[in-house]
């Protein structure tokens, strides 16, 4: 989370600032945001789904979509949705009507080390614990759905198998919402023939299953039942795809998630409308918000401001090239938050040093921000640079940045939203800046057309967005590749699955590294949400946790609040 000068929000939590916050009823927020009080299912007093079908829309074009992004992270991560929010709440400040369309947060990364995923300090998103902890139980709708299709497929093969599932070439797996590294790679089946037949299996985290990218990327109920539908969960004998409309549980699977598909309604400090819907990871999913959650605060608001996750690299360029090709949601501006400590670690900083001013680190780390800059303008975008200001930046780093971006023609303004938004005039700066990208024209274009092969669009991100020199396919990938044309699937687009850290395919090569390939060791083609995912390097779908988790620090007093959660 980031820092302020003032002293005294620096001594209180995330948590701690949430639960002093004065938080509204959510039938208020929803007369704010335009809802009518029939669309309205309440989750309690202060969170509530909508049902869309029952909104009463304002006769107006649909509001401009403002996506924030970021450079390449640090394992702690430079406050996109800390942004997200404050900017938001800014532009209320203005006078603009505006929502903010967020993810959800994986209890995967909760109780492991990275965080939430509703903000920090004064620019959160209420009731912070609840959003983090459960919420309104999207992710075990979600969770409950993909493993409802393995059972029934496992049911299926044990029960005679009349599709001729080969129980080999299963490429559907379970999910859990949580890192559990132990289950990537388990057998099932075993203790003789009334357990099952033995297979190879294993678990993904939730938030990598097609089912959450089916969930994010359908238009509504009808859309979401046909894409379930069309998920390829294995392959018969005969090598043909095996769907989830042959063995006919698509309706089954669309009754478990008819509730959670409903957007879910919030508020932050400032009680600024928030969407917070649906939460795929960006390094092994597409990583936006649910379409519908999007389109709804189109509808609502004149401006949305959303995130898509980590860097420019990998939710950014899915924005563009997946979610954008669904429904007309292309942004018309584009926010790249940076932060002096990550562009100092991109310059060689370690990271118990990056507190210590050093502006001979930011001349070298700032080439990792310009190409983010570069890569944004491919898309027909000049981005906005949003520096999210830490109570460690002196003055003389944020003056060196505004004046590269300066130099560089960008537009930029520190944003002291951690300590002065919640209303505050912390993304003031910012929020101008932004306007002004708003009141510009914009030549949105995708990165790549959909009618070249698999392998050329995997190249083209590579060199384009990554700047390597080229992609190496496994054998494995390589024998994919053929399927996938086989198939009739070649017109998809894809979603790679990369380290975060690194515009290579390794954690470890910070900054903007050249020379390099990308190894693609398998392609996995998700036909229910409508991409390939092609994985990278030694990126896992099922993460692990670090050696002293965040669970370790959490805990609830007598009154069952919780303590210790950020």
């Amino acid at each position: 989370m980031s820092g302020t000068d003032s002293p005294q929000p620096e001594t209180l939590s995330d948590l701690g600032i949430a639960q002093q916050a004065a938080i509204k009823p959510i039938e208020q927020i929803a007369a704010v945001a335009g809802i009518n009080p029939d669309a309205l299912e309440l989750y309690g007093r202060y969170k509530a789904k909508i049902d869309t079908s029952r909104l009463v829309l304002p006769d107006k074009a649909p509001g401009k979509v403002v996506l924030v992004s970021a450079m390449s992270p640090t394992p702690a991560g430079e406050g996109k949705s800390t942004t997200t929010v404050g900017l938001a709440d800014s532009l209320a400040r203005a006078g603009q009507r505006v929502m903010i369309a967020l993810r959800e947060p994986s209890l995967g990364p909760v109780l492991g080390m990275k965080g939430g995923a509703t903000g920090g300090g004064y620019s959160q998103v209420l009731p912070m614990d609840e959003i983090n902890l459960h919420f309104t139980g999207d992710f075990h709708a979600v969770t409950s759905a993909n493993n409802a299709l393995m059972a029934l497929a496992d049911n299926h093969i044990f029960q005679g198998n009349e599709l001729g599932i080969d129980p080999r070439r299963m490429t559907f797996r379970r999910v859990l919402d949580m890192n559990d590294r132990s289950l990537r790679d388990i057998v099932i089946g075993l203790g003789g023939p009334a357990q099952g037949v033995p297979r190879e299996d294993g678990f993904d985290i939730t938030v990598a299953s097609e089912i959450m990218a089916v969930f994010c990327l359908a238009t509504d109920i009808v859309d979401l039942r046909e894409r379930l539908a069309r998920i390829t969960f294995g392959y018969s004998y005969s090598r043909e795809p095996i769907t989830v409309a042959d063995l006919g549980v698509q309706g089954a699977l669309t009754m478990l998630l008819k509730d959670a598909i409903k957007p879910n309604l919030v508020q932050t400090i400032a009680g600024t409308p928030a969407l917070v819907h649906g939460g795929p990871f960006a390094n092994i999913a597409h990583g936006c918000n649910s379409l519908i959650a999007t389109r709804t605060a189109q509808e609502l608001a004149d401006i949305v401001v959303t995130e898509a996750g980590f860097g420019a690299d990998l939710g950014a360029e899915k924005y563009m090239d997946i979610k954008s090709r669904v429904a007309d949601v292309a942004p018309a501006a584009v926010v790249l938050v940076a932060t002096v400590r990550a562009l100092k670690m991109h310059g060689g900083v370690p990271m118990d040093r990056l507190a210590e001013p050093n502006i001979d680190a930011l001349a070298t780390g700032v080439e990792n921000l310009r190409r983010h800059v570069r890569n944004v303008q491919k898309f027909g975008i000049t981005p906005v640079v949003a520096i999210n200001h830490f109570s460690t930046d002196t003055p003389e780093e944020l003056d060196w940045v505004l004046s590269w971006c300066a130099q560089e023609g960008v537009p930029a303004a520190v944003a002291d939203v951690w300590g002065r938004g919640g209303g505050g005039d912390g993304g003031d700066d910012l929020a101008r800046v932004v306007l002004e990208a708003l009141a510009a024209p914009t030549a949105f274009r995708h990165l790549y057309p959909l009618d070249i092969p698999i392998e050329d669009k995997i190249r083209t991100i590579a060199q384009e967005i990554y700047g390597a020199d080229g992609v190496e396919f496994s054998v494995q990938a390589t024998r994919r590749l053929a399927d996938i044309e086989r198939n009739g699937w070649g017109q998809l687009p894809v979603c790679m699955a990369k380290t975060q850290y690194s515009f290579t395919d390794e954690a470890s090569r910070l900054g903007a590294p050249k020379g390099f390939t990308i190894h693609v060791r398998e392609l996995i083609p998700k036909t229910g949400a409508g991409f390939i995912v092609a994985l990278t390097g030694a990126v896992m779908t099922m993460p692990g946790l670090p050696k002293e988790p965040a669970a370790m620090r959490m805990d609830v007093d007598s009154t069952g609040r919780p303590i210790g959660l950020f």
